[in-house]
């Protein structure tokens, strides 16, 4: 994957639809000068509570779902290998599948969520995710390992603008709390989850594992059942609604111009997962990288939730930045000098581009969430996001292979992958996205 702004170049960022839980009035507030008039409705006690209602069951889903979903994918690798024989090759198209569905989906399914509604829409996707990981723990042939990574895929395109539509429906002054803390339970989980998954193989093997996730998801699925449904509006049926979704998106020039030039936001935060072991950098070290940068991206929301710093122009700008100067310090390192104890140099440049990773992502992602939720108007929300999260997700699909070509052509082509992923993040930062609609 907000309150106003206090800078005099950038309007305050308004609510761009109902809360979660609120019952529609027909009345809204616009961006720009306030023109002194209270919405009705406004900031009741019942409204607070449906918020904090909201906040908390997202937080708890993401808790939930993410231990499910790392405690698995940090093993999965390995147990296809393993466990069921498959070459490498093999292995990574069932990964790629399920990337692929996801990333296409999104664009449909947006629209979809805001048809159906966020609680439907996220019931849905955890029941269908559980489905995934349970055929996961039980498929031994690559036919199994397919149809699993296509539900995977699907209830992933469902989830993504599911959850974020709900955080995006809160109030702007509940908006960037609520998402720093969508973020934060995510990002713990992802520390929390490979661990968890090393107790349950140990315990009972991948199957157990897998079963736990399903598990895991269907309590998210029930979570979701304690939020009200979405209002359905009166004579507007699901074919229509996504039509009028997705034409609403085309015509909004300024917001498709903000979403490709923040496109490459998807590669810059996942391409690590690729880099720092292709680097020659074992499973303990990548390990520590990937905790450090998940706890600094965790730590750094509570800043970016503050002040309406998450949707300032310089914050979204300097992520890119940071970004780009995590994969530049990683371009020098050698893991074969981190031998024995580990080389002081290597592993403070190592740590190095973990806190620069984190912080780079800690600040693009509640950054672009909430110039989306800005420029997406009521009950557009979902398409608004499948349409960004879609475009980035093609860009990091699209990159992922061409970084895993250039690493196969050796430490010459390594060295131009990581300084090609530093030279977009600058390219995307200089365009200057715009932030306000």
């Amino acid at each position: 994957m907000v309150p106003g702004r206090t800078t005099a170049s950038a309007r305050p960022l308004q609510a761009r639809g109902p809360s979660p839980g609120a019952e529609t009035t027909g009345a809204e507030t616009t961006g720009g000068e306030s023109s002194g008039r209270k919405t009705p409705g406004g900031d009741t006690p019942g409204k607070r509570s449906a918020e904090r209602r909201t906040i908390l069951v997202i937080a708890t889903v993401q808790i939930a779902i993410g231990l499910g979903f790392y405690a698995v994918f940090g093993h999965v690798v390995a147990h296809m290998r393993d466990g069921v024989g498959l070459a490498a090759g093999t292995i990574g198209l069932v990964l790629g599948t399920r990337l692929l569905i996801q990333y296409t989906l999104l664009l449909p399914v947006g629209a979809l969520t805001d048809a159906l509604g966020a609680p439907r829409a996220g019931t849905l996707a955890c029941v269908v995710r559980a489905g995934g990981f349970g055929l996961l723990g039980t498929a031994d042939g690559i036919a199994g390992l397919v149809a699993a990574a296509v539900l995977l895929g699907v209830g992933g395109a469902l989830y993504h603008p599911a959850a974020q539509s709900l955080v995006a429906g809160l109030s702007p002054a509940r908006r960037p709390g609520g998402y720093a803390t969508y973020l934060i339970s995510g990002h713990v989980s992802a520390v929390i989850g490979p661990p968890a998954g090393l107790v349950l193989l140990a315990g009972g093997g991948f199957p157990v594992l897998a079963a736990a996730a399903a598990a895991a998801w269907g309590i998210a699925a029930a979570l979701f059942l304690l939020l009200p449904a979405a209002p359905r509006v009166p004579g507007a049926s699901t074919s229509r609604t996504l039509t009028r979704s997705l034409g609403a998106v085309g015509r909004d020039r300024r917001f498709l111009r903000f979403a490709v030039v923040v496109a490459p936001s998807t590669l810059l935060a996942s391409a690590t997962t690729t880099v720092v072991p292709l680097k020659g950098f074992g499973s303990g070290w990548a390990t520590v990288f990937f905790c450090v940068a998940a706890a600094v991206i965790a730590a750094v929301q509570p800043w970016c939730a503050t002040g309406g710093r998450a949707g300032r122009p310089r914050v979204l700008r300097a992520g890119l930045f940071l970004s780009g100067a995590g994969y530049l310090t990683l371009v020098p390192l050698d893991a074969t000098e981190l031998g024995g104890g580990g080389h002081g140099a290597q592993v403070a440049g190592l740590l190095a581009a973990a806190v620069l990773s984190g912080l780079g992502a800690g600040l693009l992602q509640p950054s672009i969430f909430q110039v989306v939720a800005q420029y997406a108007p009521p009950g557009r929300v979902g398409a608004y996001l499948g349409t960004s999260s879609f475009l980035a997700g093609m860009v990091a699909f699209a990159g992922g292979l061409a970084v895993g070509a250039l690493f196969d052509a050796g430490s010459a082509g390594a060295a131009t992958a990581l300084a090609g992923l530093t030279a977009l993040a600058l390219l995307s930062a200089c365009a200057r996205p715009q932030t306000t609609p």
